[in-house]
């Protein structure tokens, strides 16, 4: 008798460490999430995470979680570069001369800063813009982007306001940058479009 409670108590426990193993496998994919809020990001713009009136509108159920464009590394689909390919978040993929709200920048260095509401072990980020005579009325593809600045965190857990300098080249007018945060124990990477106008 007292062999068989043994037993039953072993495997009790067996199938709780699995459990256990599974559910933080789970909060690992969860726990990491965050937008851009400087210059804000399509999603943040007309999100209920914006404070005032939302300077852009009409953009689907990512209004209720900018943080969630999460994909698996290196997508970057044309056509879908702002949704990472998420159908439920395709509004973002909207895209003409007219459709989003412009913050106003200028060239040389810029803060970019992610707002991480559960911060997680970071590989890198990195930042894209769009080329000069890129054609705004038209489906963004990732040929019209070049890389501009990669910053290695070599898998350290960030705070959650994380901000970067990054240098924008000198080409006037409406522009697109791509930012892109690089988990460093999963697949995964989150995605954010912020559009600006660079005086």
């Amino acid at each position: 008798m007292v062999k068989s409670s043994n037993r039953f108590i072993r495997y009790v426990l067996v199938v709780a460490s699995i459990v256990v193993v599974v559910l933080g496998l789970g909060a690992i994919k969860a726990s990491a999430h965050g937008f851009v809020t400087n210059p804000g990001g399509r999603a943040y713009l007309g999100s209920s995470q914006f404070p005032g009136k939302p300077l852009n509108e009409n953009i689907g159920p990512v209004m209720y979680e900018p943080q969630s464009i999460e994909a698996p590394k290196n997508t970057f689909i044309d056509g879908k570069i702002a949704s990472a390919g998420i159908s439920k978040f395709s509004q973002l993929d909207e895209q003409t001369a007219d459709r989003w709200y412009k913050t106003p920048i200028k060239s040389g260095p810029l803060d970019v800063t992610w707002h991480l509401t559960a911060p997680h072990s970071t590989s890198t980020w990195d930042y894209y813009i769009t080329k000069p005579g890129w054609d705004p009325d038209k489906p963004l593809k990732f040929s019209d982007f070049k890389k501009i600045a990669s910053f290695d965190d070599h898998g350290a857990t960030p705070g959650t306001e994380v901000t970067h300098k990054v240098n924008i080249p000198d080409q006037k007018g409406y522009h697109v940058i791509l930012s892109v945060w690089n988990i460093a124990n999963t697949a995964n990477a989150f995605y954010q479009v912020s559009d600006v106008n660079i005086q």
